[in-house]
């Protein structure tokens, strides 16, 4: 049975402070809870397929960083903090209680920032596709597409090379908008790139269920480095995704939403607490 197409609108919320905020949603918000889905530096396209998946089960938000795909960005918002305070007041103006937050790459990053800063208690578990956030240990380390370029990034993020970009193929808007991404992630990100050094200490202070999927093939963030991520938290579930690079999402779906499926049974309780 071919169940029918989620129907995605787009919108811009002014949150406090006046940032405006550009989001994509999924599904219908009919019982004040859902899905926040997270992007890194691939921009808000590299979560539509995982929103839509999730979307009939859920109502699911995908915000785009501001910065990323010509939004505005403030001055005053720079850092994975700043992302994080933000969301949590989209979470407030949305009024969503028992979130799940998504987050792929440096948007899993942004998801532990949350959590860590969620005094209302709207989230619920934290569902992490590849994420980035605590300091590697050497000779583990977090590749750097601005470093590596859009063709060797490819050959590390995706086990199955359908799924790479073509460099040759893309015209120079798609080049331009994809460089004006990553000199916004290179923002966010900062230096040491993709980590807060301070970040892994803190992380025993999220009490909500944590589920950390990770790619036997990624080559952007490790195996070994989602491993010692899931070990940081006090309620973390490790699941390895085989034949799948820095988007498992992607690569393997069918896989990701049935462990994801089986973290919710298993893991998470309607009030948040772990199962």
């Amino acid at each position: 049975m071919t169940l029918p197409a989620p129907t995605a609108t787009t919108r811009t919320i002014d949150l406090p402070g006046g940032l405006p905020l550009t989001i994509q949603e999924f599904g219908a918000n009919t019982d004040g809870t859902g899905v926040l889905a997270l992007h890194g530096g691939a921009g808000p396209r590299s979560m539509a397929g995982f929103a839509a998946g999730l979307s009939q089960h859920a109502y699911v938000v995908v915000p785009t960083h501001p910065g990323f795909d010509g939004t505005p960005r403030p001055d005053s918002t720079d850092t994975v903090a700043d992302l994080a305070t933000t969301y949590l007041d989209l979470l407030d103006a949305l009024n969503l209680r028992g979130v799940m937050v998504a987050g792929s790459s440096v948007g899993g990053w942004i998801a532990s920032e949350m959590a860590l800063r969620d005094n209302a208690a709207r989230i619920s578990c934290l569902t992490l596709l590849a994420s980035t956030g605590i300091a590697p240990e050497p000779p583990v380390r977090i590749a750097d597409p601005a470093e590596l370029g859009p063709a060797k990034t490819g050959e590390l993020a995706f086990h199955n090379p359908q799924f790479r970009l073509d460099p040759a193929a893309l015209g120079p808007e798609q080049l331009a908008s994809m460089a004006a991404n990553q000199r916004t992630l290179a923002v966010y990100a900062g230096d040491p790139f993709c980590y807060d050094p301070k970040l892994q200490g803190r992380l025993h202070r999220v009490t909500v269920p944590v589920l950390v999927l990770a790619g036997e093939q990624d080559g952007i963030a490790p195996l070994a480095y989602e491993r010692t991520l899931a070990d940081s938290f006090p309620h973390a579930t490790f699941r390895p995704v085989a034949e799948a690079g820095h988007f498992p999402h992607i690569e393997q779906p069918a896989a990701v939403f049935a462990a994801i499926g089986d973290f919710v049974d298993t893991q998470v309780e309607p009030d948040g607490e772990p199962a």
